[in-house]
């Protein structure tokens, strides 16, 4: 056999179990998650390798900003939430990867040179190119890949329950600023109040009607409205930054939230919120990661099949220039190791996963629970003081007004009243 058919032969042979094995693996592109298209989230640049000043700037809420705006801009924005793409992209890339089959091994031996006699040069040296193929048995490639996807889905409820996550912390901020804008407009009117009782008690004292101490009483009072405006001020402009950052803004640029911060809606029953809670990503992801946890068990078992690697190449014989083609097998004997503490742990892992799943359902339907009787104690109490206690408390305080200017109470009385409105 001549030097050009063996070469003939050794590229044929290779081409042959290289195409097997690559079997169009290198053409799979991670797929995109469909995983909430019904809001606009930020999504990474398409290049794996970037420096963060290619990352584009997303618009900044201005003007007055409503709870669905605020929402909207944090789904876009929240720093947190933008790891969750790139996490996603890791997770389809484990997936390609856990697909590919083994690369195939290329040995070249050669024997028969350097030793004595009619041996001591290349002459009588056999030269063996041989190409092996690691073959996975047992369904290993299946069930990797079975594994890394259940990997990917969980990504997801862990990305929908962030998502969820910060739409409760985006709400909560949006009403810290309602009742911040609120607190401030409350202090100022009662700035206001005080100024004028101030001005209505130094002509009292003038005219010989009051106390000078009452003067001084309207002093202290007006001193303190003043200090609960600054505060009132400070507070609003904590509250604002504080839902500015849920759409990552280091300094809020918007002019005030805009909503009706008195309409208050009653609770829902707990039944309904208890039947409701099976949607609940926290719940929801462990039958995912139950079916992960078999999954593994299924690919420990697996690992218990040895692997066999085949291979076949072509052996020339310098002595004769005459060439032969060899084929080969192995195989590891499964005599020692079984992978017997894989599968244990595997099934270890798969029994703890329900008691897992147990505590935190518990541990959902008790925060759950003591949450609605929260809300309802708040909304009995939001209740009571709009229906009942306002509106006394608005009675007693223009009454003492009146008796004031009447010459019936004095500042203190009016004083007192008038804290106890503003408080209510």
């Amino acid at each position: 056999m001549d030097k050009k058919r063996l070469s003939f032969l050794i590229t044929v042979l290779m081409v042959i179990i290289s195409g097997c094995a690559n079997d169009r693996d290198e053409g799979v592109q991670p797929i995109r998650s469909s995983l909430g298209r019904e809001y606009q989230t930020y999504q990474p640049p398409q290049k794996a390798s970037v420096v963060f000043s290619d990352i584009p700037e997303l618009a900044e809420p201005n003007g007055v900003v409503t709870l669905r705006d605020a929402l909207a801009s944090a789904l876009a924005r929240n720093p947190q939430l933008s790891i969750f793409p790139y996490d996603l992209r890791v997770a389809d890339a484990r997936v390609l990867q856990a697909g590919l089959r083994p690369n195939p091994e290329l040995q070249v031996n050669v024997e028969e040179f350097g030793g004595r006699g009619e041996r001591s040069s290349f002459d009588g040296t056999e030269t063996t190119v041989q190409v092996g193929q690691p073959i996975e048995l047992a369904g290993k490639r299946a069930k990797r890949t079975r594994v890394v996807s259940l990997d990917k889905e969980l990504v997801q409820w862990d990305y929908k329950a962030a998502r969820l996550d910060v739409m409760r912390e985006v709400t909560r901020a949006f009403i810290e600023v309602l009742a911040a804008q609120e607190r401030l407009a409350l202090t100022e009117r009662l700035l206001e109040l005080s100024r004028q009782a101030q001005a209505a008690v130094a002509q009292r004292v003038k005219a010989g009607k009051d106390s000078p101490v009452d003067e001084l009483r309207a002093n202290v009072a007006f001193s303190e409205s003043r200090i609960e405006r600054q505060k009132a001020e400070k507070a609003l402009a904590a509250a604002r930054h504080g839902l500015a950052a849920t759409w990552g803004s280091r300094a809020p640029v918007f002019e005030k939230a805009a909503d009706d911060f008195y309409e208050v809606s009653g609770p829902r029953p707990l039944a309904e919120m208890t039947a409701a809670i099976a949607g609940n990503p926290d719940l929801a992801r462990w039958e995912t990661e139950e079916d992960r946890r078999r999954a593994a068990l299924h690919l420990e078992k697996a690992q218990a099949v040895p692997d066999v690697t085949i291979g076949g190449g072509v052996r020339r014989f310098e002595q004769t220039d005459d060439a032969a083609i060899v084929f080969g097998f192995a195989m590891p004997i499964p005599l020692l190791n079984r992978n017997q503490g894989g599968i244990l742990a595997a099934i270890a892992d798969l029994a703890k996963t329900r008691r897992q799943y147990e505590a935190v359902q518990i541990g959902t339907l008790a925060a759950l629970s003591q949450a609605t009787s929260a809300l309802a104690a708040a909304y009995d109490e939001v209740t009571i003081s709009r229906n009942d206690v306002l509106p006394k408390a608005q009675q007693a305080f223009e009454a003492a007004q009146q008796g004031y200017r009447q010459g019936k109470f004095d500042y203190l009385y009016i004083l007192d009243a008038q804290r106890t409105l503003f408080r209510t």
